[in-house]
C-alpha cells in the first residue's frame, strides 16, 4: 500500500490515519474518518466510540501502529462492526516491515444483520 511504502513504519498511528484518507480523497474513494457509534446498554446510551474509518459504506478499518495485532484488537473490530451494522472489517498494523504481515480481514456471519441499504425492505417483515 502506498502509505506504508511512503512512510514506513514506527510512527503514530495518526499519522498513518492522516495519510490514508488522503489516500482515500485522491482515488476519490467515500469515507467517514472517526465514524461515532453509540453504544447502549438496556435503552440507554452510554456514550460513543469511533472507528477509524467507515469506507464506502460497507467497510470498518482499523488503523493501528503496534507490535502486534491482539485477540483484543480483532475482537474490538468484530464489535465495531456489529454495532455500526458493517459486514466487513480491515486492520491494518503498519508498525511491520512488510503491510502484508499486518493485514487482518473479518467478516460477520449471514445470521448477523446487515444493514438496510443491503435489503430493498426490511428483511424480517418479508
Amino acid at each position: 500500500m502506498a502509505v506504508h511504502s511512503e512512510l514506513g513504519p514506527g510512527l503514530l498511528e495518526k499519522f498513518y490515519e492522516l495519510a490514508f484518507c488522503r489516500e482515500l480523497e485522491l482515488r476519490q474513494i467515500a469515507f467517514v474518518r472517526q465514524f461515532p457509534i453509540r453504544l447502549m446498554y438496556k435503552g440507554a446510551p452510554l456514550g460513543d466510540q469511533y472507528v477509524d474509518l467507515v469506507v464506502a459504506g460497507l467497510i470498518v478499518i482499523e488503523l493501528k501502529s503496534v507490535e502486534n495485532v491482539s485477540d483484543t484488537h480483532l475482537a474490538q473490530l468484530k464489535s465495531y462492526m456489529r454495532s455500526a451494522k458493517l459486514p466487513l472489517g480491515l486492520i491494518f498494523n503498519f508498525n511491520v516491515a512488510r503491510l502484508k504481515d499486518g493485514m487482518y480481514r473479518r467478516v460477520l456471519t449471514r445470521d448477523t444483520p446487515l444493514p438496510s441499504a443491503f435489503f430493498k425492505s426490511d428483511p424480517l417483515s418479508v
